[in-house]
């Protein structure tokens, strides 16, 4: 943990979450999970309501701690640590609370954000969709206007906390013949007649979260549940990667530390040799590779979340959202990966927690955005602010003996 990075107000706020996670939650919570004994963890969120943990960011008069995302991801980290279903359920709030807090009326702020905090009803994000993931524009499910409301047809999957979310956020074509940037908008959709939840998917890990498909026959949706403007969800959706990626990338510092405590723990007790394990460089050094690893992701997970709560522009922030999930998560892999091999064959059973993490991390990867999604906007956005560069630097290409020799410079 990057301590010193904490106000004394963060550090305490941080402790609440280090005592939820060893108070409040069993062992047999999360073994019943992944066995899906258990497939969705209502105890869970009642407990994180009561103590007040659901989304800090948002106004204390819905049921938040009016906190920034520095805080935020001091608490997420903590949470990270029970794996990934955990993590999730913990951050749904913060991710359809965005879309309520910025786009919502009064009316549904009151209805669904503030008793959402407080632990009282669920919630699920609707998004992806069977023919794609990361195609948000190509989505074929269909919100048509009649009246002042709106009949919905169409199905998403994938869709974690579904098996006992109350509502659900839902992007829909409200406008096919239109422009792929004014053709869809956002609807918050109870659970109610039309509405199939289906929990169809044996997962390899990341199980108990309630992911499932849900199909949506002929629903009619009040028109004062449409979020924002009709016709204008990409300007939602774009919002929505700040929470989405930046709590995948928090929970995933989390998975890594815990399945690096296992490791460097075992390393210290385990013999081999006459020796402990750790006294073999090619176990130390996995280890440091491991923390190093971890503390550049954590790095650049802070400096992420304290660039958004300065205002950066979109377009950096866009950037750099994406490079701290892409590399968090990425991280995250290496790191288990590492953890069982300085435990060798006792680290793929289910006698250390490894194996488990290990499949629930696999997934971080491909959610919100796979992250070759996010190689795509890191490499586009830093490509738009090269040119910025170029016109305000130093123009380093210059910086060479032979530089003058233009017709050396051949392009075509």
């Amino acid at each position: 943990m990057f301590d010193f990075l904490l106000t004394e107000a963060q550090k305490e706020l941080q402790n609440e979450a280090i005592a939820f996670v060893k108070e409040k939650v069993p062992k047999q919570l999360i073994l019943d999970m992944d066995e899906e004994k258990v497939v969705y963890p209502v105890e869970y969120l009642k407990d994180l309501g009561r103590a007040n943990l659901l989304g800090l960011r948002f106004s204390p008069e819905y049921g938040g701690r009016g906190l920034n995302w520095v805080d935020e991801i001091g608490v997420l980290e903590e949470i990270g640590i029970l794996g990934t279903s955990l993590a999730c359920l913990y951050s749904l709030p913060s991710i359809v609370g965005e879309a309520l807090a910025r786009f919502g009326s009064e009316d549904l702020k009151q209805r669904y954000l503030k008793p959402t905090l407080e632990g009282k009803i669920y919630t699920a994000e609707a998004l992806t969709e069977p023919r794609g993931g990361s195609d948000f524009f190509g989505a074929t499910t269909v919100a048509v206007r009649h009246g002042e409301d709106f009949i919905l047809n169409g199905q998403k999957r994938f869709v974690v906390g579904a098996e006992g979310a109350d509502y659900f956020m839902v992007y829909a074509k409200t406008n096919p013949e239109g422009k792929s940037h004014e053709s869809m908008s956002a609807f918050i959709v109870d659970r109610g007649p039309g509405v199939e939840v289906g929990h169809v998917y044996g997962l390899m890990g990341t199980r108990g979260g309630g992911a499932g498909r849900v199909v949506f026959k002929d629903v009619r949706i009040p028109g004062k549940n449409l979020l924002g403007q009709e016709n204008r969800a990409a300007e939602i959706f774009y919002q929505m990667m700040i929470p989405e990626r930046m709590t995948s990338a928090a929970g995933a510092l989390g998975m890594a530390r815990a399945a690096l405590q296992v490791a460097t723990v075992y390393s210290t007790k385990r013999k081999a040799f006459n020796h402990t394990i750790k006294d073999f460089q090619a176990v130390s050094f996995k280890v440091a590779d491991s923390i190093t690893r971890l503390d550049a992701a954590r790095a650049l997970v802070y400096t992420t979340a304290r660039a958004i709560d300065s205002g950066v522009p979109a377009a950096q922030g866009r950037r750099l959202v994406s490079e701290a999930k892409k590399f968090a998560t990425n991280t995250a892999w290496d790191v288990v990966n590492n953890a069982m091999q300085i435990m060798g064959g006792i680290g793929y059973t289910n006698v250390f927690p490894i194996e488990r993490l290990l499949r629930d991390i696999r997934l971080i990867m491909i959610w919100t955005g796979t992250n070759e999604v996010m190689d795509l906007i890191i490499q586009h956005e830093y490509y738009k602010e090269l040119k910025t560069e170029l016109l305000n630097h130093r123009l380093i290409e210059e910086d060479a003996l032979n530089a003058h020799l233009s017709e050396e410079k051949v392009y075509e």
